[in-house]
This record gives structure tokens, sequence and C-alpha cells, in this order.
């Protein structure tokens, strides 16, 4: 085992946050979905679409999609984590999950209305491979860091994924609101060349982190029956213990919930702007520009102020802004409003995601074998957050054709997920006595 607090292997980990965040902010939340929402809504058929024969509301099919990608997931993370804990071998999983992603990205250079099904898959697949990467990444975490720095190199991976991925999104912007200086005619053409740009990204940085972090700890006591029972087991292992573990069981309830939001509304911010606000490819780029560059800032915050007054307390106060931001989008209604928000957004989102999975690290009991199950856990948690929360946005958009009714769910999620961050302060206070 290498010694922890190495400041090249921190460095190098850090890098994997820069290599698959391009996915995040170019496919999730910029350039696909405006895309995707120009070319699915026509004036024959609206904003509705035929996928496989059956008719959705365009932005409730990708929303669907990345729900299904989600539960998919939630699925085989155990199973993965399982052999990844009995054999040692995080990092081949990690390798296996961002040529998937990446490889899924370079497809969507093919995606047309004319390919629709095509391009959904794609989409899927690529989430698929984002998010089975970042959970073997997140494991790492304890093993390269002494729980005192986790806070501050938690936050340094996501400084380094939104640095990363706003340099490739403006190489993609300079394509997408400048096509002329390239002689490109086909105005499709610059939106797929940004999804191909993204995979070779994805691939390319990944390359740091996979020759300089560990291959993991084997762990072959762990399991002895078949691979498949052994991933539950594991999970079922992990239950066993929070039984007994009254802070990190109340800490997952409360990050179960307020994640429901926090994620559906990352997933969905794009569409909403594009769709109910008609903001127009370029605007929504620059948005969510400021909202990366905002939230390296809050990132770093969060940190500094954790340490201060603690992670719980930070969490209570930034899950409150977020209740009060659901209710203002509710109401907005121009671009400027928007543009508000979004800043407002940015401050919360990497602060609540670094601290999150910094918080749930330290949480977890000393010098423990099984990282990877113990995130796997952590990570089918948030998985079943986003199905539930994508899954009743996209369905509440169905019924009432109108995508403002959805952020009311998002907000009662944010409000229990308080509930549970109150609690679990009692929680804490009860057993420093």
């Amino acid at each position: 085992m290498e010694q922890k607090n190495d400041k090249k292997v921190i460095r190098s980990w850090a890098f994997f946050d820069w290599a698959n965040s391009a996915y995040n902010l170019v496919i999730t939340s910029t350039i696909f979905p405006a895309y995707y929402t120009i070319i699915t809504t026509t004036q024959e058929h609206g904003d509705k679409v035929s996928f496989f024969g059956r008719t959705f509301t365009n932005t409730a099919l990708s929303n669907y999609a990345l729900s299904v990608a989600y539960l998919i997931m939630a699925l085989l993370l155990p199973i993965l984590s399982s052999i990844a804990d009995y054999r040692g071998n995080k990092k081949i999983f990690m390798k296996i999950f961002t040529y998937i992603g990446g490889i899924a990205c370079m497809g969507l250079y093919f995606f047309k209305l004319d390919t629709l099904e095509l391009g959904i898959i794609c989409f899927a697949i690529a989430a698929m491979g984002y998010i089975g990467g970042v959970l073997f990444n997140n494991s790492y975490l304890p093993e390269i860091a002494t729980v005192d720095q986790q806070d501050a190199v938690s936050a340094k991976g996501f400084a380094y994924g939104y640095v990363g991925s706003v340099l490739l999104q403006i190489i993609c912007f300079v394509f997408v609101l400048k096509p002329q200086l390239f002689g490109i005619t086909d105005l499709s053409f610059p939106p797929r060349l940004s999804f191909l740009l993204v995979g070779i990204w994805w691939i390319a940085f990944a390359q740091i982190p996979f020759k300089k972090l560990p291959a993991g700890s084997p762990n072959y006591s762990s399991i002895n029956k078949s691979v498949v029972r052994s991933g539950f087991q594991e999970l079922s292992k992990v239950w066993n213990q929070l039984r007994h573990m009254r802070v990190l069981k109340m800490f997952l309830l409360a990050f179960f919930f307020y994640s429901m939001g926090v994620q559906t509304i990352m997933l969905a911010a794009a569409g909403f702007g594009e769709k109910t606000l008609k903001l127009g490819t370029s605007k929504l780029i620059v948005t969510i520009l400021i909202i990366q560059l905002v939230a390296i800032l809050g990132a770093m915050m969060m940190s500094h102020f954790a340490k201060k007054i603690g992670n719980v307390r930070v969490l209570i106060y930034v899950v409150l802004i977020w209740i009060a931001t659901c209710v203002c989008a509710y109401y907005i209604t121009n671009e400027y409003q928007f543009y508000g928000l979004a800043a407002i957004v940015g401050l919360i989102m990497g602060g609540i995601q670094s601290l999150s999975r910094s918080t749930y690290s330290k949480y977890l009991p000393a010098n423990t074998p099984d990282t990877a199950s113990f995130f796997s856990f952590y990570d089918v948690t948030e998985k079943m957050a986003i199905v539930i929360g994508l899954f009743s946005f996209a369905y509440i958009e169905e019924v009432t054709g109108n995508m403002r009714n959805s952020i009311i769910a998002l907000a009662s999620f944010f409000i229990i997920g308080l509930l549970f961050l109150v609690v679990l302060r009692g929680v804490e206070k009860k057993s420093l006595l």
C-alpha cells in the first residue's frame, strides 16, 4: 500500500475528474440537451418523438433513458465492486467504463433525427460509462488521503473537473457559435463534432490516473461464493454494519433524498432552459460555463467552511439554499432570472457534491479493506435517488405538460433530506457527549 497524501498520486487521481467531467458538461449539461431539443422539436409533431414505435415527449424520453441507465448501473455496481474488492483490480474497471463511455460519446457523432434510437442508446451507454468510472475513482479517496485531508482532496478533484471540462467546452463553443470560421455549412456538424471530442478527451486524459493510481488491495477472504451473490452479499454486509452506525445511516438517508433533487436539477436544467425559456444554444452554453467556473469557488468554499463549523452544518445550509432555488425556478420567466439562478446553483452544486463525498468517506470505519463495497453502497444510494428523481421529473412533465410542475417534486425531496440532516446533527452531538 502506497503512502497516503502523496501529491503526485492525488494530482493524478484528480485528473480522472478532469477527463470525465467533459462528458458531464457537454453531454448532460449544454450542447447535447440543446441539440437534442432543437432537432426533436418539429412543426409537424411539436415536442413528440417516436422511439421504437412508441411516442414520448422529447425531454421526457431523454430523462427516462438516463433513469434506465442509472437503474442498470445501480444493479450492476454491487457485483462489480465485489469483484474489485476481491481481486484488488478496481483500476481495470475504471478503464473499462472509461472506454465504454468515451466510445459511446464518439458514437453520438452519428446522431441525427433519423437516427434517434442510436442517439438515445449511445446517450444512455455514455452515462453508464461515466457512472461506473466515478464509483471506482471515488473509492480511491480513503486510500490516497488521510481523514484530515479528504475534504481538500475531494474538492481538488471537483476543481480539476470543472477546469478541464470548461477548457473543452470553450473549444466546442467556438465550433458551435462560429462554424463559418471553419467553412462549416452543416449546422448539425459542430455539436456532433463536440460529442466526438468529448470521447477523445475523456479517454486521453484518463491515461494519467491509469498510470499512477495503485491497482487496489485484494481481499480474497471476503468472497467465497458466486460473484453475483457475493456482490449483493457485500451490500448486505455493509447494510448490516450501517444498522449499528447511526451517524453513517442517518447521513445516507439525508444524502438519498437531497440527491434526488441535486442530481435531477443538474441533469435536467439545460432542457428546462432550452425548452421552457427558449434560451438557445449559445446563451445556454455561456450560462453553464458560468456555473462551472462558480462551482470551483463553491467546492473550495464548502471545504473551508466545513473546517470552521463542521460538514453537517454546512450541508444543512446548502440544502436550505437548494430549496429556495427550487421555489425561484418555478417562477422564473426570463433569461436574466435564469442567469442569476444559475450563479447560485453553480456555487452550491460543486460544494454539495464534494462535501457529500468527503463526509461519507470520513464516516467509514477506520482501515476497512472494503472501500469499494462501501462506496458501491454510496453510489447505489445516489443512483437510485437519481432514478426516482429523473423518473418523477419526466413523468410529471408528461402528465401535466409543464416542466415547472416537476420542480415542485424536487423541492419536496430537498425538504425531506433537510429533515434527516437536522436529525443527523442531533445524533452527532449526542455521540460526542
